[in-house]
């Protein structure tokens, strides 16, 4: 039987620990009234259904102190931002994508890498560590919606649209970190990098240097916000590839004068922040500064006092005075960790309606009791491998980005 859910939802995905007997329940959150909202008028992908992630039967926290204590050394623990709570809490590290497979890198010991995030971030870390650690991920459901709009096949025949229209020997292809080993090896073939959100605009740079035009991937919103408000390019610059249409839906006269072709992908928490709801907030809370990451759409923005990645928002709230006010365009979690962290400020969602990444959600107390109790007994489950090849060229995509000046401090 499904565990329940809030609202009559159910995981159907969780028959396999039924036993575990959970009954979870709304949990209360004063930073904001919750909502039960859908946005229709914003991009496919982006519903969002209002309810926080469960909490989980407090007696899975014995069980996963028991098994980590019982693993010891053996195990190392990565934890995303945007996890909930009762993960962050096993986590012997938290951090975005690339910090956390580098940490997962400088821990040689470990023989297990348990990287509580998605999928694309513990490829990462495969392609950064040794041979000898094995990467764990402990929902395997646990994917990305970005990284899902970019398939290799896809970008293939992207490259062979440009290389008809004549400009393929003219574009860097740039992928952001929220993309799958593959398409990061692709990049690599193709003479370019990886890109963080922090380091997208010094990576753009280097791109234009090597050629006229860039290829960004999955994420048009951070490429078209970089190019144009930190590069100065126009709007006009730029053009979206739809893979879903013959020739991306672009003419040969669009690919040859454009400058930034952008893939049309999106986060489908950050896509849905809306250039009203930063109004609204503005109205709602006397004083209050908007900061958001740079995956939302060019309108948000455009209009908020501040933008930055993930461990950016964080050191810019931890930073200001206290008395503050603050509306933070990022997923639900992290916010709330953030409300908690500075009990000195005034710390709301950006948005009227709760909104946290399903996809990394999946990785609750269960799937990691269930992984950390699985390696105790001596069963490996859920590794994640990437073959030798895609390794390589992944690598040398990410090793382009590291070459790059200060990028090796910077994050996404």
């Amino acid at each position: 039987m499904p565990i329940p859910f809030p609202n009559g939802l159910v995981d159907v995905d969780n028959r396999r620990m039924t036993d575990l007997g959970l009954e979870p329940t709304r949990s209360p959150l004063a930073l904001l009234l919750l909502g039960t909202d859908a946005d229709p008028d914003s991009e496919r992908g982006v519903e969002c259904p209002g309810d926080l992630p469960p909490v989980s039967d407090p007696g899975l926290v014995a069980r996963a102190r028991a098994a980590k204590d019982r693993l010891g050394d053996r195990v190392f623990i990565l934890g995303h931002h945007y996890q909930r709570d009762e993960v962050i809490a096993f986590a012997d590290v938290t951090g975005d994508s690339f910090k956390l497979a580098q940490q997962a890198a400088a821990h040689p010991e470990a023989e297990y890498i348990v990287f509580c995030g998605v999928h694309f971030m513990a490829e990462s870390a495969d392609i950064l560590t040794s041979a000898d650690q094995q990467v764990v991920l402990p929902d395997m459901a646990a994917g990305c919606s970005m990284a899902d709009m970019a398939q290799i096949a896809q970008v293939e025949e992207c490259w062979r649209v440009l290389e008809a229209a004549g400009v393929a020997e003219r574009t860097v292809p740039i992928t952001y970190m929220n993309s799958t080993a593959a398409i990061k090896a692709f990049t690599g073939r193709n003479g370019g990098a990886v890109c963080t959100s922090s380091n997208a605009r010094r990576s753009l740079e280097w791109a234009f240097s090597q050629g006229e035009k860039i290829l960004f991937l999955p994420d048009q919103h951070l490429g078209r916000n970089t190019a144009v408000l930190d590069l100065g390019l126009d709007l006009a610059d730029c053009v979206v590839y739809n893979p879903n249409l013959p020739g991306g839906g672009l003419t040969v006269e669009q690919l040859q004068s454009a400058r930034m072709i952008l893939w049309r992908g999106h986060c489908s928490v950050h896509a849905r922040f809306t250039a009203q709801a930063v109004a609204e907030v503005r109205e709602r809370v006397p004083g209050v500064q908007v900061i958001v990451h740079p995956e939302c759409t060019h309108e948000v923005v455009s209009c908020a006092d501040a933008v930055g990645s993930t461990e950016a928002i964080i050191a810019t709230i931890a930073a200001a005075d206290p008395g503050t006010s603050w509306a933070v365009g990022t997923e639900l979690n992290l916010v709330k960790r953030l409300a908690q962290d500075n009990p000195d400020k005034q710390i709301v969602f950006l948005d009227h309606a709760v909104c946290f990444c399903a996809t990394m959600n999946r990785i609750d107390l269960p799937h990691l009791v269930w992984a950390l109790e699985s390696l105790a007994d001596g069963t490996l489950v859920n590794q994640i491998t990437v073959d030798p090849d895609t390794t390589h060229w992944a690598r040398v995509a990410l090793d382009r980005m590291l070459a790059l000046p200060g990028a090796a401090a910077r994050q996404d």
